[in-house]
């Protein structure tokens, strides 16, 4: 089913990393309305003002966009929800991600929505063990509350979309040339800075976790709207790389690429991890990203079975994170201020800059 120029498609979370990729591809072909708490229009797109956590503002939202373009919407993209690596227990993962939802399916109502397509992730999924994979039918065991909330609202969307089809994609990590992934960048730093951290892990080094290009994220979520009319009423989406990199293997690729050394990683026992993460929380420094919770996923191996996306999209990624990483790396060597900025990670060391300038 093609876009066309009078049904709109709303977006909301449309000013995040995905976000802004989705109305990159989509403006243009038909209106675009992002739905976001500063009302910020993106290029190609209009805006409403919505905070997710509010009756009246989704309600007003969702009015504004039916009194400007009639009650037929083409799709409804819904990207926004809470996200919070601190493992610290927080009422915006119900407010937002679970009841945002909710108003927003509630708000929609009376109007003719062909597609609801909702943003979750791989990690409801119980991990696996290397040489398995996970397909849309592997057992459900969220970890932490982010995936709980994703689970939550999965639920909650099968309960009350009424007639709106639904497609609910499991997304892996998300990343792009300049990294834009928290903990990929984390990773990076603690070897480029080579940080005590860089050198021990506390599981089996040679176990991963799927992640993904946002080019190849964008693409899936393009077929999925454009194809809103051929999936069933109710489709589960697994999209990520097939294959993860190993914790062990992103290490040494990395050792290799920021200081073209043979990077050494310790197994280390996970009493001795968690003790460290805890002095490390405790100490009146800057906050660590590692959190004694982590520790206890360190194992968790993510493998996918995508079957199911190809047979209904025709859809498999086509980049990969072994062959983005040099880029990444190439980023960060180009511009150590910009690449710690654009991935939040403080200020560059002095004595990692100068190591830096060495290398050059």
């Amino acid at each position: 089913m093609k876009l066309n120029d009078q049904a709109p498609i709303i977006g909301t979370g449309d000013t995040g990393f995905i976000g802004q990729g989705v109305v990159a591809r989509l403006a243009g072909r038909c209106p675009v309305v992002g739905f976001n708490r500063g009302g910020d229009a993106q290029p190609g797109a209009e805006a409403e003002p919505v905070d997710m956590a509010s009756d009246e503002a989704v309600a007003d939202g969702v009015r504004a966009v039916r009194e400007r373009y009639g009650d037929r919407i083409a799709s409804v993209i819904h990207l926004a929800a809470y996200y919070d690596f601190s493992g610290e227990p927080s009422d915006k993962y119900e407010q937002i991600t679970v009841r945002g939802t909710e108003r927003l399916l509630r708000a929609l109502r009376g109007c003719e929505v062909e597609q609801f397509v909702f943003s979750s992730t791989m990690l409801v999924h119980a991990p696996c063990e290397p040489g398995q994979r996970i397909d849309e039918e592997w057992p459900l065991d969220p970890k932490w509350e982010y995936p709980q909330s994703k689970l939550e609202t999965e639920r909650l969307i099968r309960r009350e979309r009424g007639d709106i089809s639904a497609v609910l994609l499991r997304i892996s990590g998300v990343y792009d040339d300049e990294c834009h992934s928290i903990p990929i960048a984390q990773q990076i730093q603690r070897i480029f800075e080579k940080q005590i951290t860089s050198r021990v892990y506390p599981g089996d080094t040679e176990r991963g976790q799927s992640f993904m290009h946002v080019d190849d994220l964008l693409d899936a979520i393009e077929r999925v709207v454009e194809r809103r009319g051929d999936p069933p009423a109710e489709t589960t989406l697994l999209l990520g790389e097939a294959d993860p990199v190993s914790y062990g293997e992103l290490q040494r690729t990395l050792g290799r690429l920021i200081h073209d050394e043979e990077w050494e990683t310790q197994q280390i026992p996970k009493v001795m991890a968690k003790a460290g993460a805890w002095l490390q929380d405790a100490a009146p420094i800057e906050e660590p990203f590692i959190k004694p919770w982590m520790v206890d996923l360190a194992d968790d191996h993510y493998a996918l079975d995508l079957a199911r996306a190809h047979d209904l999209l025709r859809w498999q990624p086509r980049r990969s994170l072994a062959t983005t990483l040099p880029r990444m790396v190439e980023s960060l060597k180009r511009d150590p201020d910009r690449f710690y900025r654009e991935n939040e990670l403080g200020d560059v060391p002095d004595d990692a800059r100068r190591e830096l300038a060495g290398l050059r």
